[in-house]
């Protein structure tokens, strides 16, 4: 079974000092599946992000990519066996263009690294890929525009495009639409749901409307707990989740949209 599943968390556990944040997490996340991880402030969602993608080492438990544990290693060995990941704030070069931005992260991916007497112009295969991403991103109208004149919205799309450069097959993204107005969140949906085809995808959000509109299964962390985890329609009628989180998230929704 370990061989279909992208993505398995085993008892996993996360405590600083002597406070425990993540208490014991097991999740199994099959490949292509997208995952929305919802949850109130404080639950411990950034935190289980930070331990699958090796920011953070567990205090026990394990992490499993494509059947082999990755917990103990460095984010950017976590990063070459497939699984890349966005963060919360715009993580980009400010004073590099579009296409330089991109073309950084191709290159890295494609086995360049640092060979300083290599003509970047010369390198076909990595420019061709970073126009394919470009134009994924729709962004390929503003290639040499510095990332810092860009909009809100068209930074993050970069910060995608960046995240998605290497080919990793599992994808973390960190509140993608934070900040975003309602038009440009329904855009970035459907921009998320292109580039993360046939991917699998883990994304930690507090829109429910993106929620419902992206996942195929939610995973509910309470206290650092998964205290359900199943498609959008069963969530939505548990219970447990309505009195502990959904309810007042759904609550809020409308208030503000009043």
């Amino acid at each position: 079974m370990s061989a279909q599943l992208a993505l398995e968390l085993k008892d996993l556990r996360k405590s600083f000092g002597k406070s425990e944040i993540i208490r014991g997490v097991n999740l199994e996340v099959a490949a292509g599946e997208r995952v929305a991880v919802i949850g109130p402030n404080g639950a411990g969602k950034s935190t289980l992000f930070n331990l699958i993608s090796g920011r953070f080492g567990p205090t026990s438990g394990e992490v499993l990519l494509h059947g082999q544990r990755i917990d103990g290693k460095k984010p950017y060995e976590i990063n070459r066996m497939g699984l890349s990941r966005s963060f919360q704030i715009t993580n980009i070069f400010p004073k590099l263009s579009v296409f330089e931005n991109l073309r950084c992260a191709v290159l890295w991916s494609m086995g360049y690294r640092y060979s300083f007497w290599k003509f970047l112009a010369d390198l076909e295969d990595a420019n061709e890929r970073t126009d394919q991403l470009m134009e994924m991103i729709r962004l390929d109208k503003k290639r040499d525009v510095l990332a810092v004149n860009l909009t809100y919205a068209e930074q993050r799309a970069l910060e995608i495009g960046v995240t998605i450069a290497g080919g990793a097959s599992v994808i973390l993204l960190d509140e993608p639409t934070a900040g975003m107005s309602k038009s440009e969140t329904t855009r970035f949906i459907k921009l998320i749901r292109e580039v993360t085809e046939g991917k699998t995808l883990l994304t930690v959000e507090h829109d429910m409307g993106v929620v419902f509109g992206l996942a195929d299964k939610i995973a509910v962390v309470v206290y650092g707990e998964v205290i359900a985890f199943d498609t959008p329609e069963a969530v939505r009628a548990n219970a447990k989740v309505q009195e502990a989180y959904l309810g007042s998230a759904v609550a809020e929704e409308q208030a503000g949209g009043h």
